[in-house]
């Protein structure tokens, strides 16, 4: 799940109550699709900083809570305001990820070189999702080998 550190980072969700945080403003189709129809309360979260100097892994979370309805998409003072969604019909969800540690930055440029995570979703040419499906093997890669 990708974060822009200036919104929340990896200290932020740390740092928050029960180290849980809202993933609030997800505003593609696809990644709220992930988000609804892939993740489940327990699962683990690769924490993400993006559009930052060194993008890349920063930490590891859990899903705390199955998807709701997010408020963001209902509040015109907020930049994830949709005039298109109604309280009746919510188009966008959020669930609340838990902050599990801090990790060393597990930069884009280190995960493009291990040839195990070449066909990782996130490290496709073109991808601007912000939540990302990890399947098991790079999962166990990623946090056994490379994050221990």
């Amino acid at each position: 799940m990708k974060s822009e550190p200036d919104d929340c980072s990896i200290d932020d969700a740390l740092a928050a109550s029960d180290a849980t945080v809202p993933w609030t403003g997800v505003r593609s189709f696809q990644a709220r699709n992930f988000m609804r129809d892939g993740m489940h309360v327990g699962d683990g979260v690769l924490f993400y900083h993006s559009s930052c100097p060194q993008p890349g892994i920063v930490g590891i979370a859990r899903v705390a809570s199955g998807t709701r309805p997010d408020p963001t998409q209902f509040d015109p003072g907020s930049p994830y305001y949709d005039s298109t969604s109604r309280r009746e019909a919510p188009k966008w969800l959020l669930l609340d990820v838990q902050a599990l540690r801090k990790t060393r930055l597990l930069g884009l440029p280190e995960m493009r070189a291990t040839p195990e995570l070449a066909d990782m979703i996130v490290l496709r040419r073109g991808n601007r999702l912000s939540i990302t499906p990890v399947d098991e093997v790079h999962w166990h890669l990623i946090t056994d080998r490379m994050l221990a």
